[in-house]
């Protein structure tokens, strides 16, 4: 009797302990699943394309990039469900994790192209073996009700990526995050196995069904992204300010919810349907721009439907019976759906800029064929009714506003300049009376600010006001500038925007920018009498402007200047490095009236050539530049020494 009881004692405790092991693994298997999700969008899709475009502006970088990437996801997606790969599901996942941490981690560095494309590689193969090794165990992790556990950690992922404070962070921060998270995870890989046995019947005609209908959802799913991040005004009213991202991820995480009851209680035909339709209806909608609300609500409900469906079908859709046939079923999906079709879609997208009206009109023909013949069979008349209020919706479409894409470069450029933000450190309008009509001026008529729509006055003004910028800077600098403004401007805080010109909205900006130009007499004249204050040029020093002249005007005048050296065959004219011509002895000393035309030069620019004006610059500042570099001027004229600055070029001389 005591033996039998205690028998029942140690039952009870060893079910307990089951039922303890298997909610500890649920969870660690959704926090995976939300990490593995968060390394992917914010890291590799946001984060590492930065920094590649910290290293270099080419697109045919980014291209080779991703090329790299995309094949290292397909390569090691197949390698992973094949026998090449023999070591244990959890020291896999471990490893992928460490991996995709290594290159997170070493995004953060200066690195050369070829360095790039092998970090590119190892990120893809990283993703690849990480989330066919997970999808094909989760059956084995989850227990008996995996449906909303999947949901959770695919609708966490989601929200966490669209976090204001780590969209919006700087992408080294991205990048070191993710790496974080990524070792953290580490330690979360299950270690016990509870089989689950598979309930779906295995099936050829509905298994190949399901990978073409994946297919084009992660086809549309991602020329749709392409074109929101690369559109302006789509841009704009989707992913900029804090109330559209928090949306965004309350909406994901929503739809991941409704997608894990859905795929409970109706299966995978409804699910993916719905998110067939409702990203279908995300692509009509992003054909009229006077619509994006609407597309910002439909496109990630259609996203993080189908996205719990694909990470459930290797374990819980296929019928396959054994981690290995599941592994199979995750590398063939992952491989062709998940990286051929994101590379599908956003090539597609790079050159028609939209998606064609066919193209959706078959993936939802595909999608929704199961629905669509069970609708046949079993609702021929509500099926007649979806199908009329399909063609009146498609008609409404048709009949909106249809406001027409900018399609001028500084039209286009005008939207890029609103949807990067400029608008929050720079103004856009010179105040009268004050001492920037000097600086940046002139004024313009505030009756043709009113008429711009919408007028770009600005916020509080943390950079020089760009009303006039093209008057005062030429289209090199200007791009230059936007790619590395360090560079060109010592101690400058703004960020690089050369991820602007994988594409073409860098160029469009800088078309904007330097078509914001005016002709004011009065303001040449008051800019050709300028002088420094008699204090500054009292304490003015040639030593002093030696040390400015490195500081500020060595980027492009010095023997080996790195801006010179990259756009060297860009310059209208070659720049001189006054730092290298000899004073010649004994030589008059320079007439001042060029230190003071030098003087201007240096604080105003000179109109028609690259060369900038310093406004910023202190009078002592300028003065002791001119003081310095009036006798090499001079020496240069008396010796012929070249000259990149000659006295023609410099201002017209005024009485002192």
């Amino acid at each position: 009797m005591l033996l039998a009881s205690n028998q029942n004692a140690e039952n009870r405790i060893g079910q307990e302990s089951d039922a303890s092991s298997s909610v500890a693994n649920s969870l660690k298997a959704c926090l995976l699943i939300a990490v593995t999700y968060f390394h992917f969008l914010i890291f590799a899709q946001f984060a590492f394309l930065d920094r590649l475009a910290a290293w270099t502006a080419n697109a045919f970088s980014l291209k080779a990039a991703m090329a790299a990437m995309a094949f290292g996801g397909v390569l090691f997606s197949l390698l992973t469900a094949g026998p090449g790969l023999r070591w244990s599901a959890r020291l896999r996942i471990q490893a992928s994790l460490a991996l995709s941490a290594l290159a997170a981690f070493a995004s953060t560095a200066q690195l050369n192209l070829p360095c790039a494309l092998v970090l590119s590689f190892l990120i893809g193969a990283g993703l690849a073996i990480l989330t066919v090794t997970i999808a094909s165990e989760l059956c084995n992790w989850m227990g008996k009700d995996p449906w909303l556990k999947i949901g959770l950690g695919v609708g966490a992922g989601y929200w966490l990526a669209n976090v204001p404070a780590v969209f919006t962070a700087s992408s080294s921060m991205q990048a070191i995050l993710s790496g974080i998270l990524c070792l953290a995870a580490c330690v979360l890989v299950p270690r016990m196995v509870h089989e689950l046995p598979m309930s779906v019947p295995h099936r050829t005609s509905r298994l190949v069904w399901m990978l073409i209908s994946f297919l084009a959802l992660v086809w549309l799913d991602s020329a749709a992204f392409y074109i929101l991040q690369h559109v302006p005004q789509l841009k704009a009213g989707t992913w900029q300010g804090d109330v559209h991202l928090w949306s965004n991820g309350a909406l994901h995480l929503a739809a991941a919810l409704v997608s894990a009851w859905m795929l409970k209680r109706f299966h995978a035909a409804w699910t993916l349907g719905a998110a067939g339709l409702l990203l279908a209806l995300a692509c009509l909608l992003l054909r009229h721009p006077d619509q994006t609300i609407a597309a910002s609500v439909f496109y990630p409900c259609g996203v993080s439907l189908y996205s719990v469906a694909l990470v459930a079908f290797p374990s819980l859709l296929s019928g396959a019976n054994s981690s290995r046939a599941r592994a199979r079923m995750a590398g063939l999906l992952y491989a062709i759906a998940g990286w051929m079709g994101s590379g599908f879609g956003i090539g597609m997208a790079e050159h028609l800029h939209q998606v064609p009206l066919l193209l959706v009109a078959i993936a939802g023909a595909v999608i929704l064929l199961p629905v669509l013949l069970w609708l046949l069979r079993a609702r021929a008349r509500e099926a007649l009714v979806l199908l009329v209020i399909s063609a009146i919706s498609e008609i409404f479409f048709a009949r909106s506003n249809n406001t027409a894409l900018p399609q001028t470069a500084i039209e286009r450029g005008r939207a890029v300049y609103i949807s990067e933000g400029c608008i929050h450190c720079h103004s856009h309008y010179v105040r009268p009376g004050t001492v920037d009509v000097l600086l940046w001026g002139p004024v313009r008529d505030i009756a043709q600010v009113h008429q711009e729509k919408p007028p770009l006055i600005g916020n509080r003004r943390q950079g020089p006001d760009l009303s006039m910028i093209g008057t005062r800077r030429s289209t090199l600098w200007i791009k230059m500038h936007m790619i590395d403004p360090a560079a060109v401007s010592p101690g400058s805080i703004m960020p690089s925007y050369a991820m602007l010109f994988h594409d073409q909205r860098g160029d469009d900006l800088v078309a904007y920018l330097a078509s914001l130009r005016a002709s004011d007499p009065e303001l040449s004249r008051q800019r050709a009498q300028w002088r420094p204050a008699p204090e500054a040029l009292a304490r003015a020093s040639s030593l002093r402007g030696q040390q400015c002249y490195q500081c500020f005007c060595a980027q492009c005048h010095s023997a080996q200047p790195t801006q010179l050296q990259a756009w060297k065959s860009s310059f209208s004219h070659v720049p001189e490095d006054y730092a290298t011509i000899q004073v010649v002895p004994n030589a008059s000393l320079p007439d001042a009236q060029i230190t003071m035309r030098l003087a201007r030069l240096i604080k105003f620019g000179l109109p028609g050539t690259d060369m900038p004006g310093h406004e910023v610059l202190s009078d002592e500042e300028i003065a002791s530049i001119a003081l310095w570099l009036a006798p090499r001027v001079a020496s240069s004229a008396l010796t012929h020494q070249p000259a990149v600055l000659p006295r023609t070029s410099l201002p017209p001389a005024t009485k002192e």
